[in-house]
């Protein structure tokens, strides 16, 4: 397959471009990181991220496009211009995108298009399937600018899913890092009262239910990518204590993490309880279903 990849460069786009070429599909990785060249199955295109261009004809012909672009939500305080910035990298990134695929003759069959389970806003009761409702708070309306950016190239005759992305765990990037140094400074505990879901997903899985989501023609819509069990913080932190040979003994207040985060913190202290319906029901499996099999794997001992 010619499987377009934007965003790319992240920390769940290496590990999906390198699950393409391993399967032997042609990957063209627009990205904002780096010039034009090529790699083996790897083309690279220069794009600004929020405009069509030369590489807009690079999607006549491409069976898929996968966009996971958007700026990290948690790299800094959500000031009013941080909020501006993480809406435009997401929603205009998006926009181009569906732009160049309803210019292209023949067009991809397929927009896979991140999104993430903030979609649901703060959630600590019930369960969160892809029925739920939009949440109130910033990353629901995040989410949702972004997804119905996404939803525009349906009318062209394109399949889209939306892939609602719990929090990520693996080694080289993403939230892990943070998580753990804490346990390993032996200071290490639940966020707030420790009462919060976390829905979370290894990386080896998340790019499982991309590649699986890219093969399923039935699959459309909203896709929780998440692990089926469901934890709170206070069991994850114990769980992730565990594989890393540290106590959880040392909570962090709630009200520390409001000064410190201000708004941000709400990420932390609220939480959405996510089951991946949808990919249960479709027959996917996955590698790792609970926290201790993810995090034992990621921290050897």
């Amino acid at each position: 397959m010619k499987i377009v990849v934007a965003g790319g460069s992240g920390f769940v786009g290496r590990a999906l471009v390198a699950a393409l070429t391993a399967r032997g599909d042609s990957v063209l990785l627009l990205t904002r990181r780096g010039t034009a060249g090529t790699d083996g199955r790897v083309r690279a295109l220069a794009w600004d991220g929020k405009s069509t261009g030369d590489w807009a004809r690079e999607l006549d012909g491409a069976d898929a496009v996968i966009n996971l672009c958007g700026e990290n939500v948690a790299a800094g305080r959500w000031t009013p211009a941080r909020k501006i910035q993480l809406i435009k990298s997401r929603v205009e990134s998006t926009r181009a995108l569906v732009a160049a695929i309803s210019q292209a003759a023949r067009r991809p069959k397929t927009l896979i298009n991140a999104s993430a389970v903030g979609y649901y806003g703060t959630a600590p009761e019930g369960e969160c399937a892809e029925g739920a409702p939009q949440g109130r708070d910033f990353l629901a309306a995040l989410c949702g600018q972004w997804e119905r950016e996404a939803l525009a190239a349906e009318p062209l005759g394109v399949r889209v899913v939306l892939a609602r992305l719990g929090v990520v765990l693996g080694q080289g990037g993403g939230a892990l890092a943070k998580m753990a140094l804490p346990f390993k400074l032996f200071a290490g505990g639940p966020l707030g009262c420790g009462r919060q879901p976390v829905p979370w997903i290894h990386r080896d899985d998340a790019v499982s239910a991309l590649l699986f989501a890219l093969e399923r023609d039935t699959l459309t819509g909203p896709i929780n990518i998440v692990a089926p069990q469901a934890l709170d913080n206070r069991a994850f932190s114990a769980t992730l204590g565990r594989a890393l040979g540290r106590p959880s003994w040392a909570p962090a207040p709630a009200f520390v993490l409001r000064l410190a985060l201000g708004e941000m913190s709400g990420m932390l202290l609220g939480g959405q309880r996510v089951a991946p319906k949808k990919l249960q029901a479709a027959g996917f499996g996955f590698k790792y279903p609970d926290a201790d099999t993810a995090l034992g794997a990621l921290f050897p001992r």
